[in-house]
């Protein structure tokens, strides 16, 4: 059975490929701090310090989550060692089928893991805080927006990953002028970090009478949620909060009552908003929460300890040369500038397949440190 040859053969790559990821884990180290993280929530005061002990168990939750990974991939090596040698001993070719998709799942969830692995940043297990802004091109950049956001958010629900709309700016003719939605899910950010910066659209304009291809441009934002145990201060007088009557799409007091809030952070220029919780109070905790985000990634960036060292106007830190092209005519083509990775399969883009490109930009970035 030449099949089950061919199959026999590229086992010990896969499972040398699942013994180097393991090496890269340190197993035996994450095991003995599994150990000591399942001693302190033994101890009798252990739930004394509630924002302590909250970290704790999420440390402890993301170690379980690597090593049962690790070893539910190690058990489905030996079941299909186990099954080849059937195989083997009935000259049975009928398994062949069961025996080559068993193999096919392996390899995904092992390249899925081996990618995660990748993700070993301060705040990459964290939820992400995503926005999207149009930028040059009139109602084709608005558009553009609208269906990047679509893009994102589809992406996180076919990863079971919690989508919520912090803020949504729509506009009176077309798309959206902003929106910023907070994912929720492990490693979020770790994903979507690298999709921070410029994303160029080429097509047809359904603006244009004339049918004429127009090029527009949309700007992407990344930040990680920060946790209550992380403490962030902020000078009250470096930070000037509006109100705003809500607008588009959001909760009951849309278009009713200035419940919106908009915060201008003074030394970087920063301006987050936030209009989709039921109340003023509740906009302006969330709106300090982004804030409060975008500066400790801002200062992680810049490498400085203290926030009062960023100077400067970073309202506009997205844009710039683009990471990557959407085009849609004269042919189908999405190409990530940084990887060359590309995709003729535009309309799946659309529709959340991005994981090629994040999965390159990961392997591109580890492979320069």
């Amino acid at each position: 059975m030449l099949q089950l040859d061919a199959v026999k053969y590229e086992m010990p790559e896969i499972r040398k490929t699942l013994e180097e990821v393991g090496d890269s884990l340190d197993l035996a180290g994450m095991r003995a701090r599994l150990d000591e993280l399942n001693a302190r929530i033994a101890e009798a005061d252990f739930w004394n310090d509630q924002k302590t002990a909250q970290k704790v168990l999420k440390e402890k939750k993301q170690i379980e989550d690597e090593l049962g990974t690790y070893e539910d991939l190690e058990t489905s090596l030996s079941d299909l060692d186990v099954l080849i040698e059937m195989a083997e001993e009935e000259d049975d070719e009928s398994l062949l089928p069961e025996i080559e998709e068993a193999k096919a799942q392996i390899e995904k969830d092992l390249e899925a893991f081996r990618i995660r692995t990748l993700l070993s940043g301060e705040y990459d297990n964290n939820n992400a805080i995503l926005s999207v802004h149009g930028g040059s091109g009139g109602n084709d950049a608005k558009d553009w927006a609208e269906m990047l956001y679509r893009m994102y958010t589809r992406w996180a629900q076919k990863r079971g990953y919690k989508v919520k709309v912090l803020d949504y700016q729509d506009d009176e003719e077309a798309g959206i002028n902003s929106a910023t939605i907070l994912v929720e899910g492990d490693h979020a950010y770790g994903y979507l970090k690298n999709e921070k910066g410029v994303h160029r659209l080429v097509r047809i304009s359904p603006f244009d009478s004339s049918g004429r291809r127009h090029t527009s441009f949309a700007s992407v934002d990344v930040t990680p949620e920060i946790d209550d145990t992380v403490e962030v201060e902020i000078d009250p007088q470096d930070i000037r909060i509006d109100t705003y009557r809500s607008s588009g799409a959001g909760g009951q007091h849309v278009n009713k009552t200035d419940s919106a809030i908009r915060i201008t952070h003074y030394p970087t220029n920063i301006v987050v908003t936030c209009q989709n919780e039921r109340s003023q109070h509740q906009n302006k905790e969330q709106a300090m929460k982004i804030l409060m985000s975008r500066l400790i990634e801002l200062k992680e960036r810049e490498k400085l300890q203290d926030l009062k060292d960023l100077q400067g106007d970073y309202s506009q830190i997205t844009w710039g040369s683009q990471i990557r092209s959407y085009v849609f005519q004269p042919y189908t083509m999405v190409k990530d500038h940084r990887t060359g990775a590309e995709m003729g399969n535009v309309q799946a883009v659309m529709d959340g397949d991005i994981d090629l490109f994040i999965d390159e930009m990961l392997k591109s970035s580890k492979e320069a440190e």
